[in-house]
């Protein structure tokens, strides 16, 4: 049974299929494509109906298992044809055909493996993309079509544009035409304005990056290329500090050890320097020019996803036997990466959207806010209430005559119920806030990139945000030493460096400048440890462990005019400390070394074979390197094995994390709680131990570890059993305690967060402990929170019982790592996103780009709430990208997610007021003044649609164009517009009541229901003016425009009034300048205040208007509509205030 059941969870099944089988088909040739293959074995032999993944805990009693239901929900949903179609069918055939036509026109090539000659470009069997970088959405073709369909997908817009063409046929015309194409011209002009200068910008950065010169590599010599021009097959020559053009193969260096450091932060986020190996054959050649006298090439999978990854081979076929060697991640130099040590030749093996940088960032797409879809769906509102008044309309006519014609011209006469001044007030208000961060003193430096999504600041609900540089200023220090009996803290160091200094000095004397551990006596004590060592000895032989158990580097920038080679042989006699920096691939390392040099023990040169020590008095101790075992995520741990050159001893040292050594090292009763102490206070801690080796002991370890080496099955297990024979009963040195400092005021800045009720996710490429030490620092988790540590899944079976583990757990934070994260949603991905969004907080460390992005992508698409992504390397890109609203941060790690997000601010703190201010203001303000603007729509065709029920249903428009558009712009538009200075909070009060956040996200501002209120009041407001006005001036009925218009912009004035919380000295200006621009039209305008377009030749007289009974009239319409709502207004306040007004009273 089990056999023949697809086996993916109850919920529709058939749609979880086909998300996953888009994603992988999505994610390429990644690692998910060759692991397809691998568990399709395993789920046919898999028969995991015996562990049901539970949806709660109920479930685990009733035992009911989730695929017992399948068949039976498969049959459930199969429906008859038309049903199907009307249910949805129509959708899915629409968007099957679009993607077969994109398919069509848009064929993907085919991603090979391919044979690259070196220097031979033209060999190469197929056509390889160009090699250039592009950022762009346009190109001039697509330009106008692309920006116009972006405007006029809208319903709004495309509403507009229909209502403005109509104006061109005659039987349709009411009014003039620039009352319908002027709004519409100016709101496009601005558009396109602003994106063609976005658009211009970023043509202009990829041009900078595409137009960057190297040295290529010919058979002339070198000639200069530029970064575009560069083909698969060149050879070229990258200087120090230049970035790499394109993915290459490493085949020589100018250093002498035949290995380079590169930075590669832009690419993975790490800012630890990575060591890169040259091709042996290609480095042992005697000069330069020689790579073209051989015959070699290199063969290279094809283009994938994963940077941490590469199969290849080299073969040099002109020597006899031919060379073959075989290449992996480190003879690669992957593009968008910097060369930090000596010059380096590679040869190109993928260009242009085929290297590795490239894949890994996706397109960026078009972002629209919340609370612009939200006005959509109320404009769709009000255009179906729009239809049904002009039905009723002809209805009432009785379709007497040409009907349809009526119909027709009763759409444009209540065309105002949809204001166009809607999306110039709201794209102008985005303007505006915009300006306001960008202005605000206390987040300087920040730049809003993307501003038509400032609402989106105030509705966020999931902040995903990256670790290294974003919390952390990822630079270490060494905070802690502690050996057992005595610890030592930044305020004791002092006493290490006279313990150095004397050990070193008491030497001195006997051995005549050798080394201290020759002395027979202390020989003596470590091999037998019952003879307690003083402190002093044992500081000492603490730090000479740390100082020589590393993989560092030190690199001498004192000559920078002289090249690689002659540099480092100069650099062995110019041991001057101001021109040392260290390199390693892990900046604990380097903060360990720098603190041993700080103590008086310093690394001042280190090759492939040997290390040398400078001590405190001046002389050089040199130890010879005889194994090295690297840190694997695996054994948490890494080992070296030095001969100290003046005695011959051997010994093996090690340090890693206290899971891994407390196994390894002698008894002790002080590890564990130590460790534990630390890791409470922030500190990342190593355990550092040691053992002696004789000669014997270490030639027998050496031929059984090259033995191992050399077998061709499970070479790994063998190497690692050979090694775990040395790792028994070493002895216990030190426990150090190294901090990654955080950036300033992150824990009060999370805090706040979470007091918002924002969920804060950590996406890192990092390691599990460093990741879960950062979130315990930074309060990220709190202290009373359990942590879940996801153990490491491989197939479905595993992933299956760890999620029912995890199920079990209530209110504990998740750490989860990027493989086994892979491996959940591939099966479980609804269960794993539901179980993950209940949790406070949650942790993903060794996460790739892609991974990032695609965890932010389906929190979208599972919750349906807003998230951000926060980040500051080139790796954070795609993530930024893929979420609603992306900040960048000016780091360490370059502009690269800075340029790319729609905001970009200096420091994380600054996130806090970002949203907490800037982001309430805006969506309480778009809010207010969207249904506002729709307020004065709405208030004037309610008049027209009294007026005409009035005058027998005709299809007259009550006010002539000029007042229409004066009406909506010059007389009501600045104190509308004067809504984007209001503000419901003072600033101090929202960074300090962070919980107010927590009502925006339910999005209370604007709903159907304030919605329907405002209509309510616009009707009742339009009824009141429209009827006061008839009923008052029987008399004088030709004066009937000039009156109602008149108690109409009064009222508008009024009701800005009752709309504003806190008042500005701008409004105030505005509500007075709108109407002196009145008054004084009035003088000049009373052709227009005629009825219809005959105006029964009653001109407006001035000598009408100034009289008494015309202002007491207008008075009393104007108090009997805005009154009763100042009444509400204040009744509302007394009985049920807003959360806010209870903290500002």
């Amino acid at each position: 049974m089990a056999d023949q059941i697809p086996l993916y969870p109850v919920r529709s099944a058939a749609a979880a299929g086909h998300k996953r089988a888009a994603y992988y088909s999505a994610a390429g040739p990644g690692p998910g494509a060759d692991r397809r293959g691998r568990y399709q074995l395993e789920d046919e032999s898999a028969h995991l109906d015996e562990m049901p993944l539970m949806m709660s805990e109920e479930g685990f009693e009733n035992d009911e298992s989730d695929y017992h239901t399948l068949p039976r929900a498969r049959i459930e949903r199969r429906k008859s044809g038309l049903e199907w179609f009307v249910c949805g069918g129509w959708k899915f055939l629409c968007s099957s055909c679009c993607d077969w036509l994109i398919n069509i026109c848009h064929r993907k090539k085919e991603l090979k493996a391919r044979t690259v000659w070196l220097g031979c470009p033209e060999k190469s069997e197929e056509k390889h993309p160009r090699n250039s970088i592009k950022n762009q959405k346009y190109n001039v073709f697509t330009f106008i079509p692309g920006v116009l369909y972006e405007q006029f997908k809208f319903f709004l817009n495309l509403y507009f544009l229909v209502v403005s063409c109509s104006q061109f046929v005659p039987a349709l015309k009411i009014g003039y035409l620039y009352t319908y194409w002027a709004p519409l011209g100016f709101v496009l002009a601005v558009t396109i304005t602003r994106e063609a200068i976005d658009e211009f910008r970023r043509f202009q950065r990829d041009k900078e990056v595409n137009s960057q010169l190297y040295s290529k590599l010919t058979v002339r010599g070198k000639v200069q290329v530029k970064s575009s021009d560069i083909q698969v097959g060149d050879l070229i020559i990258v200087e120090k500090n230049q970035r790499i053009p394109s993915d290459m193969v490493f085949l020589r260096t100018s250093e002498k050890a035949g290995s380079c450091f590169i930075r590669t932060d832009q690419l993975d986020g790490e800012t630890d320097w990575k060591l890169k190996v040259a091709v042996s054959c290609t480095q042992r050649l005697p000069a330069l020019g020689d790579l073209f006298s051989i015959r070699a090439y290199v063969y290279a999978q094809k283009p994938q996803l994963d940077i941490h990854s590469f199969e290849g081979t080299f073969t040099r076929e002109d020597s006899d036997p031919p060379i073959h060697e075989s290449l992996s991640i480190e003879n690669t130099l992957w593009a968008s990466t910097i060369v930090a040590s000596g010059t380096v030749i590679g040869v190109v093996i993928y260009t242009g959207k085929e290297t590795r940088s490239v894949m890994n960032t996706s397109n960026p797409k078009n972002k629209i806010g919340l609370l612009d879809l939200e006005l959509n769906q109320l404009t769709k509102a009000l255009f179906l209430a729009l239809v049904v008044l002009s039905v009723v309309m002809v209805t009432l006519q009785g379709f007497a005559g040409p009907w349809y014609r009526n119909l027709f011209r009763f759409l444009l006469l209540f065309s105002y119920i949809i204001p166009i001044s809607l999306r110039v007030n709201l794209d102008m208000g985005k303007a505006a806030y915009g300006w306001m961060i960008m202005k605000d003193e206390n987040i300087p430096g920040t730049v809003v990139r993307t501003s038509t999504i400032p609402e989106e600041l105030g509705r966020l609900v999931y902040l995903l945000t990256d670790k290294t540089g974003t919390l952390t200023q990822n630079e270490m220090t060494f905070r802690r030493l502690h050996l057992g009996t005595v610890s030592y803290g930044a305020d004791t160091m002092d006493e290490i460096q006279t313990h150095v200094l004397s050990s070193y000095a008491q030497v001195h004397p006997q051995t005549g400048g050798n080394n201290p551990s020759s002395t027979p006596p202390r020989r003596a004590q470590s091999s037998t440890p019952k003879v307690r060592k003083s402190v002093s000895s044992r500081v000492h032989e603490a730090v000479k462990a740390i100082a020589l158990c590393h993989n560092v580097t030190p690199v001498y920038e004192s000559q920078a005019g002289v090249t690689g080679e002659t540099e480092s042989a100069e650099a062995d006699q110019d041991f001057s400390d101001e021109n040392r920096t260290y390199q390693a691939s892990s900046p604990d390392e380097v903060a360990l070394v720098r603190w041993t040099e700080s103590v008086g023990l310093t690394l001042v040169s280190r090759d492939l074979t040997s290390m040398q020590l400078k001590t405190p008095g001046g002389q050089v101790l040199t130890y010879c390197i005889l194994q090295v075992f690297p840190f694997t995520s695996e054994s948490k741990r890494m080992g070296i094995i030095v001969r100290d050159e003046s005695t011959a001893e051997i010994t093996f040292y090690m340090k890693g994390a206290d899971v891994a050594m407390s196994s390894i090292v002698q008894y002790n009763d002080w590890l564990e709680e130590e460790c534990g102490n630390m890791a409470r206070e922030g500190l990342r801690t190593l355990v550092v131990a040691k053992k002696a080796l004789t000669e014997e002991q270490y030639q027998d370890f050496e031929s059984r570890y090259s033995q191992a080496k050399l077998s061709i099955h499970d070479r790994v297990l063998k190497v690692a059993a050979v090694v775990e024979s040395l790792e028994r009963e070493l002895e216990l040195l030190c426990l150090t305690g190294v901090e990654d400092q955080l950036q300033a005021d992150v824990r009060p800045t999370l805090e706040m967060l979470r007091n918002a009720g924002i969920k804060i996710w950590m996406l890192t490429g990092d390691k599990l402990e460093t990741a879960t030490c950062i979130a315990k620092s930074s309060h990220l988790v709190s202290r009373t929170q359990d942590i879940h540590i996801f153990r490491p899944v491989t197939s479905r079976g595993e992933a299956h019982l760890e999620l029912n583990a995890f199920r079990r757990k209530h209110d504990c934070a998740l750490v989860i790592s990027g493989d086994s994260l892979e491996v959940c949603l591939k099966y479980y991905e609804h269960e794993l996103v539901e179980l993950a969004c209940q949790c406070p907080a949650v942790v993903c460390c060794r996460c790739s780009p892609t991974q990032k992005a695609h965890i932010v992508t389906l929190l979208r698409q599972h919750t349906g709430r807003r998230t951000c992504a926060i980040g500051d390397g080139g790796n954070d890109v795609s993530m930024i990208q893929a979420a609603d609203c992306g900040i960048g941060i000016e780091g360490k790690e370059g502009k690269q997610a800075s340029l790319a997000a729609d905001f970009s601010i200096t420091q994380f703190r600054h996130v806090g007021r970002l949203l907490m201010v800037h982001g309430r203001n805006s969506y309480k303000r778009s809010a207010a003044l969207g249904q506002f603007v729709m307020h004065r729509g709405l208030i004037i065709s309610t008049m027209q649609a009294v007026f005409s029920s009035v005058f027998y249903f005709a299809s007259v428009p009550l006010y002539q164009g000029f007042l229409m558009v004066g009406y909506a712009t010059i007389y009501t538009m600045f104190p509308v517009f004067s809504l984007v200075l209001d503000q419901d909070v003072k600033p101090e009060m929202a960074i300090l009541y962070p919980e107010l956040y927590k009502d925006l996200t339910k999005g209370r501002s604007l709903s159907f229901k304030t919605f329907l209120i405002w209509v309510l009041i616009s009707i009742y407001q339009g009824g009141i003016l429209m009827f006061g006005a008839l009923v008052l001036f029987e008399a004088e009925f030709v004066h009937v425009v000039a009156i109602s218009f008149t108690a109409l912009v009064l009222t508008e004035l009024l009701m800005v009034a009752l709309t504003i919380r806190t008042w500005h000295w701008l409004m105030v200006v505005a509500e007075f300048l709108s109407l002196g621009c009145y008054v004084a039209s009035l003088a000049f305008l009373n052709e227009y205040f005629g009825i219809g377009r005959v105006s029964f030749g009653a001109f407006l007289d001035v000598a009408f208007i100034t009289t008494v009974p015309f202002l007491w009239k207008v008075s009393a319409i104007t108090v009997v509509s805005c009154l009763p709502l100042y009444v509400l207004k204040y009744l509302k306040r007394k009985l049920s205030p807003p959360s806010y007004s209870k903290l500002s009273s």
